[in-house]
């Protein structure tokens, strides 16, 4: 079925312009995904000689994380467990207005209309995101037996796609649900048990130092995640963390 919507975007120059709202008609078809729906926009507005609105994408498979923008004031748009480049026209009616705009975090500033720099996230990532291995054979991938249920967690925790939802759904704009997903999928495994203290320390002192806001709880990362981590997640970030301090491990 075809629709024609009103699509009221944020438009920016760049990071160091002022920004606004433009409404502009598209007519679609229900079977389109919400990035299609904004490519056959920005076609109109090519043939029109006007700016293309500037979003991010890449593989529009809900695996790469990139597609962060706020439709109708959620993450990601009204389906739970939904990336943006998931999420079909067909969950809208003829005539509905929808208002896109980018994230709002101050670690998330805007670079483009639709565009925010997430690279806070990349930085935490570098700052411990990771394990230590020495080089040369590549060992037996049975020789270190991992429980069932641990490695179920490590493997939940591990399907975060860094896509800072959780970030633009917190009243605080804490990144402590990202944090928590990374600090979980490496310390729960053997592998990264070695140095998970140093890790937790250093991960949080660099979310800290990106000027993420602090969790109060809300719970409302879990609820816009697309991939659904959970909030046990910063439970063990937690612990993990205090027991780093109890023992020592600084950064």
């Amino acid at each position: 079925m075809d629709m024609k919507l009103n699509i009221k975007v944020w438009r920016q120059k760049n990071s160091s312009a002022s920004g606004a709202f433009e409404t502009y008609q598209v007519n679609a078809n229900e079977h389109m995904s919400f990035l299609e729906m904004l490519d056959v926009l920005n076609e109109d507005l090519v043939s029109k000689k006007m700016e293309p609105i500037a979003f991010e994408h890449d593989c529009r498979e809900g695996i790469c994380g990139t597609c962060c923008m706020v439709i109708n004031g959620r993450p990601h748009g009204p389906n739970a467990g939904t990336t943006t480049c998931q999420l079909h026209m067909r969950f809208f009616k003829d005539g509905d207005t929808i208002v896109v705009e980018p994230y709002r975090a101050k670690a998330f500033p805007v670079l483009k209309d639709l565009v925010v720099d997430r690279a806070a996230f990349d930085r935490i990532i570098q700052a411990g995101g990771y394990i230590s291995v020495n080089a040369g054979q590549a060992p037996d991938g049975n020789s270190i037996p991992i429980g069932k249920e641990r490695a179920a967690r490590a493997f939940e925790a591990a399907a975060c796609i860094g896509c800072g939802a959780c970030v633009a759904a917190c009243p605080n704009g804490s990144a402590m649900l990202f944090t928590s997903a990374k600090v979980s999928h490496l310390g729960l495994l053997p592998q990264g048990e070695v140095e998970s203290e140093r890790r937790v320390s250093a991960m949080v002192a660099q979310m800290d130092k990106e000027g993420f806001g602090m969790c109060s709880n809300v719970g409302a990362c879990e609820a816009e995640c697309p991939k659904e981590i959970k909030l046990d997640n910063i439970a063990f970030l937690n612990r993990s963390y205090f027991k780093s301090k109890f023992k020592g491990r600084e950064a």
